[in-house]
């Protein structure tokens, strides 16, 4: 039997090339990355803290017109980038770790490049570790007030 008009059947690109990563896996990657120097100043006080990536926000503004986030949601008006959950008791009534949680298709629909993309993710998980350790954005990132000139 031979296979006719069905295309190629085996992967295009090997599995060693940048773009065999989905999307997914590269904003995972990159949340990596940010998150590194922020980790390295503060490790010690970041120890019970974990970092999740959601496509999507589960949480949405009532009236988009009128919202007020909680410190611990980080938007852009009605729209959640990120959600700072803390610690407590699942409803099995076993522990849970805090979590920051960032939304990667509102963040990536922000951002006008892959270097601006970067920054934003940065500046958000700054802006989360902060309210974590309940300190300002700029004692977390001082070279924060510099990025913003």
């Amino acid at each position: 039997m031979t296979r006719r008009g069905r295309g190629i059947r085996g992967p295009l690109l090997p599995q060693s090339l940048p773009a065999w990563k989905t999307r997914a896996e590269k904003f995972d990657l990159l949340v990596l990355e940010a998150f590194a120097p922020i980790d390295g100043l503060w490790h010690d006080r970041l120890t019970k803290l974990d970092i999740a990536v959601d496509e999507v926000p589960k949480i949405r503004a009532r009236d988009p017109d009128t919202v007020t986030w909680p410190d611990e949601v980080v938007a852009d008006g009605p729209v959640p980038l990120s959600r700072l959950v803390p610690a407590g008791i699942d409803r099995r009534g076993a522990a849970t770790r805090a979590r920051i949680v960032l939304f990667r298709r509102p963040l990536e629909l922000r951002a006008k490049d892959p270097e601006d993309l970067r920054d934003l993710v940065h500046d958000v998980l700054v802006q989360q570790v902060a309210t974590y350790l309940g300190v300002e954005p700029e004692v977390v990132d001082p070279d924060l007030d510099e990025d913003e000139d």
